[in-house]
């Protein structure tokens, strides 16, 4: 089992900047996928960024070149850096964690943190 708990969010004006942390626990950390997805209000939730347990990452086209996404698997967190914000980035930002455990899917997700981006 892996919990994961999200913090960083808030409040931001456009063009401002916001860190997402997410710390997990487990001693397991490193073998999982690790990803931040986020939900507007009447929206599907979606991909933002996600870091293999290699380090290999990959991103939504709409916040490539603004966002960057990395991982501390000496202190189980993951981040997101989020720069240049946009009111389209306003949402509920969610960590997962995604892997398999001698072969058994495992799939985790946190409560959630808000950021909104706002004048």
């Amino acid at each position: 089992q892996v919990q994961l708990v999200e913090s960083g969010g808030g409040l931001v004006q456009p063009g401002g900047s916001l860190r997402l942390s997410c710390a997990a626990s487990g001693s397991i950390f490193a073998i999982y996928t690790m990803a931040w997805y986020r939900q507007a209000p009447g929206k599907q939730r979606e991909l933002v960024a996600q870091i293999t347990s290699g380090g290999s990452t990959n991103y939504a086209d709409s916040v490539k070149g603004r966002f960057t996404i990395s991982r501390d698997n000496a202190k189980n967190t993951v981040y997101l850096q989020m720069n240049s914000l946009k009111p389209e980035d306003a949402a509920v930002y969610y960590c997962n964690a995604n892997g398999r455990i001698l072969g058994t899917p495992q799939n985790y997700w946190g409560q959630g943190t808000q950021v909104t981006v706002s004048s």
